[in-house]
């Protein structure tokens, strides 16, 4: 049973900030982020939410595949950096969108959550349980950046992407796979709330994200070539079948290393990064959409998507872009 993608849509907050704007708050300059990441500007948050952005990015979605909200079966919405513990974002998506009819929950995968929350949808259409779904990737980042800490703050911005998957009968997803690392979480996290109850009060943890960037930066250069090469093997197809890779927008130096690992040309991977920064879970179907909305998407081309995160985790998906 063949699934294919035919609607995205994404929302990015009003504000804008520059790398000069960053260079007043810590100790940065243009010149210094953009060597080291790629990244010029980035949106940040002054009210949009999690649930708001998402929202928008699926009317978008829904207004390009011609669908309507009353018509969706399942809703995904894949984040971490969610407003409410609960309800979950998804289920405030659905009602805000007046999706009655369809199913929602949250999954969080980090950087990698849209590609794990793609392949969940893919899998609950394949079985024959649902026709279509959302699936979204929504981030607010700027709520847990600590913000005097120049090697994190300047890297992140906020935005939501989002796809209508539909069963269909050409072919669409060709292969996929998805690993997670456990054991070298400690690397990228963000601690929660802490325990406290009548019983116990435990030290507070760090509620702002801290990273390990040369392990970030090792880990993707080894892993995502590697798990790239499994789905096109699934798919049997080569690297140089593939029209264009749609990799989370983390560092342009990490998406260039992987470009050269593979012997691939640069031009094979785009990149908005220079404008929207990491957006986690959002970043590969913001660029998705702004790839589709360009034109630059034509039918029958090969596409890779590959995202990478904390967890640590990782996978890549091979599809037909068929609409």
């Amino acid at each position: 049973m063949a699934v294919k993608i035919i609607g995205t849509g994404s929302a990015l907050p009003k504000k804008v900030v520059s790398n000069e704007e960053m260079a007043g708050l810590v100790e940065t300059s243009d010149q210094w982020i953009r060597e080291r990441t790629g990244i010029g500007s980035r949106h940040i948050s002054t009210g949009e939410t999690v649930v708001s952005l998402a929202v928008e990015a699926c009317e978008k979605a829904l207004a390009h595949g011609d669908r309507k909200a009353s018509e969706v079966q399942l809703i995904l919405v894949a984040t971490c950096t969610p407003e409410k513990g609960i309800p979950c974002a998804a289920c405030q998506v659905q009602g805000l969108l007046g999706a009655a009819e369809a199913v929602a929950f949250d999954l969080n995968a980090a950087c990698a959550g849209f590609l794990f929350a793609l392949h969940t949808a893919h899998a609950y259409i394949e079985a024959g349980i649902y026709d279509n779904a959302l699936v979204v990737g929504s981030e607010v980042l700027s709520k847990v950046v600590d913000w005097t800490d120049r090697g994190t703050c300047v890297l992140f911005g906020d935005g939501a992407g989002a796809v209508l998957l539909e069963r269909s009968g050409q072919p669409g997803i060709l292969g996929f796979v998805q690993h997670s690392d456990g054991t070298k979480g400690g690397v990228l996290q963000c601690d929660g709330r802490k325990l406290e109850n009548p019983f116990v009060s435990l030290p507070v943890g760090n509620p702002f994200l801290s990273m390990d960037g040369r392990e970030v930066f090792a880990f993707a250069l080894r892993q995502v070539p590697a798990c790239i090469w499994e789905a096109l093997s699934q798919a049997k197809l080569s690297p140089e079948d593939v029209d264009l890779y749609v990799l989370h927008q983390a560092n342009r130096r990490i998406i260039e290393g992987i470009a050269g690992r593979m012997n691939l040309e640069a031009a094979r991977f785009p990149m908005n990064l220079e404008r929207t920064g990491n957006m986690s879970s959002a970043s590969i179907p913001v660029l998705l959409d702004e790839l589709v909305r360009e034109g630059r998407l034509q039918e029958g081309m090969t596409l890779v998507l590959s995202g990478f995160g904390a967890g640590l985790t990782y996978g890549a998906c091979v599809l037909k872009w068929q609409r």
